[in-house]
C-alpha cells in the first residue's frame, strides 16, 4: 500500500521539477555571444579537425581549423549540430551562462564499424614444362669461368695455372667486366655515402665559400679517401684532415708565387 502511494507522490516530484526548469529558461533573456569551441575525440581527447558546426535555428554555421578549434556568433539559447568524416553526428545544448572567454569543449565519439573477415582464394595453373631445356653441367675449371676473377690472382698463379693468370692479365672481356664492376661498386659507394658528404656539409666545416668549397672537393675527392669510410663520423674527420693539408699546400704555392 505504501509502495501504491509512493508512485504519484514522485510522479508530482517529476513534473514539479520540469516546470521549474521550463520557467527558469523561459526566463533566459536570449542574447548575442561568440562561442569559442574545441572539438576533440572521446576516445584519445585527439583535437578533430574540419569538423562542421551548425546552429540549428539559424542554420549557419562554421568549420574547426586544423586543432579543432571555432569560433562563431549565435544566441546563448541556441543548440548546434556536429558532423565529422569518423565521428557520429551529435547534438549540443550550449548552457546559457557559459563563459565568452572560456573554451566550450564538445566530444565527438569515433564510429566504429565491424568489418567480416575476408578469404581470398586463387587458383594457379600449372606451368607446362615440357620440351623446355635444362641447365647441364659445367666442366670448365672455375677460374676459367667468365665471373671468376673478383680478385686479382696471386703471382704464383702464373706457374699453377698460367691460362687463368694469363686470362685475366690479357683477356680485353675480362677487363671489361672488371671495370663494370668497379663501376658498379662505386655508383652503389657514392649512393651510400653521398647521405654524409655534401657542398653544405663541407662549408660548414671549413668555413669555405661556394666557389672555394667546389675547388676544395675537387682536391679532396682526387684522395679517393671516401672509398675508406663507413659513416657520417669518419667523412668529417678525412675532410677536416685534408682541410689541413690543403691549406698548408695553398700557403707553400702562395710563398711560391
Amino acid at each position: 500500500m505504501k509502495k501504491l502511494l509512493s508512485i504519484p507522490f514522485l510522479l508530482i516530484l517529476v513534473l514539479s521539477l520540469l516546470k521549474v526548469n521550463a520557467q527558469d529558461l523561459a526566463d533566459i533573456d536570449p542574447i548575442l555571444i561568440r562561442l569559442k569551441g574545441k572539438v576533440v575525440s572521446t576516445e584519445d581527447g585527439i583535437p578533430v579537425p574540419y569538423a562542421h558546426i551548425v546552429n540549428m535555428r539559424t542554420h549557419g554555421g562554421t568549420t574547426t581549423d586544423a586543432r579543432g578549434n571555432f569560433s562563431m556568433e549565435m544566441l546563448n539559447v541556441d543548440s548546434l549540430g556536429l558532423t565529422a568524416m569518423g565521428f557520429m553526428k551529435e547534438y549540443i545544448k550550449i548552457p546559457p551562462y557559459h563563459p565568452e572567454d572560456s573554451i566550450f569543449v564538445i566530444l565527438a565519439k569515433p564510429i566504429r564499424y565491424a568489418i567480416r573477415e575476408v578469404e581470398v582464394k586463387g587458383k594457379a595453373n600449372k606451368v607446362d614444362m615440357e620440351g623446355v631445356g635444362t641447365g647441364k653441367p659445367v666442366d670448365i675449371d672455375p677460374e676459367l669461368r667468365g665471373d671468376s676473377y673478383n680478385t686479382k690472382p696471386r703471382w704464383y698463379n702464373a706457374l699453377f695455372s698460367p691460362a687463368s693468370f694469363l686470362q685475366y692479365h690479357l683477356s680485353r672481356k675480362e677487363k671489361e667486366k672488371r671495370n663494370t664492376r668497379k663501376a658498379i661498386m662505386d655508383e652503389k659507394r657514392w649512393e651510400f655515402v653521398s647521405q654524409f658528404y655534401n657542398k653544405e656539409m663541407v662549408m660548414a666545416l671549413t668555413g669555405l665559400e661556394e666557389m672555394e668549397a667546389d675547388t676544395f672537393m675537387i682536391y679532396f675527392n682526387s684522395k679517393g679517401l671516401l672509398n675508406y669510410t663507413n659513416n657520417d663520423y669518419q667523412v668529417r674527420e678525412a675532410i677536416l684532415k685534408e682541410f689541413e693539408l690543403y691549406k698548408k699546400e695553398k700557403f707553400e704555392k702562395l710563398k711560391q708565387n
